[in-house]
């Protein structure tokens, strides 16, 4: 069930939640050429402004990072981390649910920055992980002060578990994240393929 109000903007774009940066500039041209007001064909100025909505938030890595966490949550998806049995077990295991704790609290920050705490519950459902095996991941990261929790039982990001996650994404990645160049005007965005 999805919040009132949601959009899904992979459905709109036609791609994949996986889809590459390229792939959403490719898709979002051909679509906005197809229902361009211009087009007396097939013109259709809401499909066109939406099209145009979802390419804008699809485009932005930041804002992408905040949707895809709306995207799950109106979804019901879980992240895939914990699938697999031997994947929550062992040293290896528990990294794995820090980053992917301290991983979620960034996602809920930088989506709501003015309510950016999780409760127990809602990362339970969200990484689709029992409480039990959380419980003592959330124990280290709130004794080493990478995340506090509240006197409402809910935890928040702090910067030294900011910089945590930075380092291991750094080291996971292997390389600089490279930025787009975005377009000099509004008419280098209709350009054909």
């Amino acid at each position: 069930m999805q919040p009132d109000g949601f959009i899904d903007y992979y459905e709109i774009l036609q791609i994949s939640p996986n889809a590459r940066p390229e792939t959403i500039h490719r898709v979002y041209r051909l679509l906005a050429q197809h229902y361009h007001p211009d087009n007396k064909d097939t013109g259709d100025v809401d499909t066109f402004s939406l099209v145009l909505e979802a390419f804008r938030t699809l485009e932005d890595p930041a804002r992408r990072a905040a949707y895809d966490i709306q995207h799950k949550i109106a979804g019901g998806h879980r992240w895939k981390i914990f699938d697999q049995t031997n994947a929550v077990q062992g040293i290896e295991g528990e990294k794995r649910k820090r980053i992917a704790i301290l991983s979620l609290l960034c996602t809920k920050r930088i989506n709501e920055p003015d309510k950016p705490t999780l409760t127990i519950l809602e990362m339970e459902d969200l990484l689709g992980c029992p409480r039990e095996h959380l419980e003592l991941s959330l124990w280290y990261l709130k004794e080493s002060g990478r995340i506090t929790r509240g006197d409402s039982g809910r935890y928040v990001l702090t910067a030294k578990g900011f910089e945590t996650l930075e380092e291991n994404s750094d080291a996971a990645a292997g390389t600089k994240v490279r930025l787009l160049e975005p377009a000099t005007t509004p008419e280098d965005r209709f350009q054909p393929v």
